[in-house]
């Protein structure tokens, strides 16, 4: 037992004085394909050894018990009386009322969890709270349901509960991870290849600018919108169905003057977006990681000027990132508007690199950022 499973597992007996079944769910990186995973993109996630540590058990009784060791806050209520509330409840009774709506034979249970991944990081902390339950639950009550059902299932239960629109990516990832491997994730019609991760020298590194802008989930529905408005009057000049259907950026410049600048930059920026991920698939297959990194250079600069999602502070690391030559690539990861950013660094540079960053970035901010070498690892599961 970890120091996670170990922590559930004592708080669960402390709790309820029973023995419970062990999950473990991820959280999750992205290489590239950022912000286009709601636009029928593909997105490059992979699925990390950080995440989400569930003790559950059924409890013979028509009450739902749930214990938060991060918040220390107990929350019960009746399985029938199941109802919106707020900030880390809403993120679990989501995806009990999404089974309920299903009509599945949910009864009372109990439940502690507790989680490794920093909260505000870009890592998906709330994807691995639900994908961990809709895992824990589906195991347990034996509804037979698969990864993908679950994965929309969790999706629903944001959109419902939480209240933000986001696409499929996040528990997808958590729940389809493969260690050594990302997920090449076709957004439109839900389906994954993997493709290998060769680092040969190389790992990957995330660095905590600990700045969370507050209009971080407003404006992420605002870029949605944009996008939505985009596709409204795209789908008619170019007769597409979505983003991905437009293969030459010509075709979007001839729409320019029907969006407005706002909705313009966006659109520009997935459409390209959608084709670096696509590249980046083919130089993974060819282990060229140098190549990939590039892209990844393309992609913040995208984010920043295009997306408009980054902000001082991370443009600044992804700035000291690519002035270094032990850096292959890097960028923005996350919703945008703080969070980490994400690189690949030479293995004997990191420390140095690391260290340097953060002395440029606490003279620059007053904040020291924290650093994470990150490992991939499977995906949701039973302990």
């Amino acid at each position: 037992m970890n120091d996670g499973t170990q922590n559930v597992t004592s708080r669960f007996r402390e709790k309820y004085q029973a023995a419970p079944v062990l999950f473990f769910s991820p959280g999750r990186i992205n290489l590239l394909g950022e912000h286009v995973d709601y636009n029928d993109g593909y997105v490059m996630p992979a699925a990390i050894n950080m995440g989400v540590y569930y003790a559950i058990a059924p409890n013979s009784t028509a009450t739902i018990n749930f214990y938060s060791i991060d918040f220390d806050e107990s929350f019960s209520t009746p399985v029938t009386g199941v109802q919106k509330n707020e900030g880390w409840k809403n993120y679990v009774l989501g995806v009990v009322d999404q089974f309920l709506k299903l009509g599945k034979d949910l009864t009372g249970f109990d439940c502690v969890f507790a989680g490794d991944i920093p909260v505000g990081a870009g890592m998906s902390s709330s994807a691995a709270v639900e994908a961990g339950l809709a895992f824990a639950l589906n195991d347990v009550f034996g509804f037979g349901m698969n990864r993908k059902e679950l994965a929309l299932l969790c999706q629903r239960a944001e959109h419902t509960y939480p209240g933000v629109q986001c696409g499929i990516m996040d528990m997808y990832a958590s729940l389809n991870g493969k260690k050594d491997h990302v997920l090449l994730l076709d957004c439109r019609n839900i389906t994954h290849d993997y493709f290998p991760l060769q680092l040969d020298g190389y790992r990957i590194v995330l660095l905590n600018s600990k700045v969370h802008h507050s209009l971080a989930s407003g404006e992420y529905n605002v870029r949605r919108q944009y996008c939505e408005e985009g596709m409204s009057v795209l789908k008619k000049e170019l007769s597409i169905q979505s983003f991905r259907d437009i293969d030459d950026a010509a075709d979007l410049l001839r729409c320019k003057d029907l969006l407005r600048p706002e909705v313009f930059a966006c659109c520009k920026y997935v459409v390209e977006e959608i084709g670096r991920t696509q590249k980046g698939a083919a130089l993974l297959q060819q282990n060229d990681l140098a190549g990939f990194g590039k892209l990844m250079f393309e992609t913040h600069e995208g984010l920043s000027k295009l997306y408009k999602v980054s902000c001082a502070e991370i443009d600044f690391l992804a700035g000291l990132a690519m002035a270094d030559k032990n850096v292959l690539g890097a960028r923005l990861m996350g919703g945008g508007f703080g969070g980490c950013t994400i690189n690949i660094i030479k293995e004997e540079a990191v420390n140095d690199f690391v260290e340097e960053a953060g002395t440029a970035y606490q003279k620059a901010f007053g904040i020291l950022p924290e650093a994470y070498i990150m490992q991939t690892a499977d995906g949701t599961r039973r302990l």
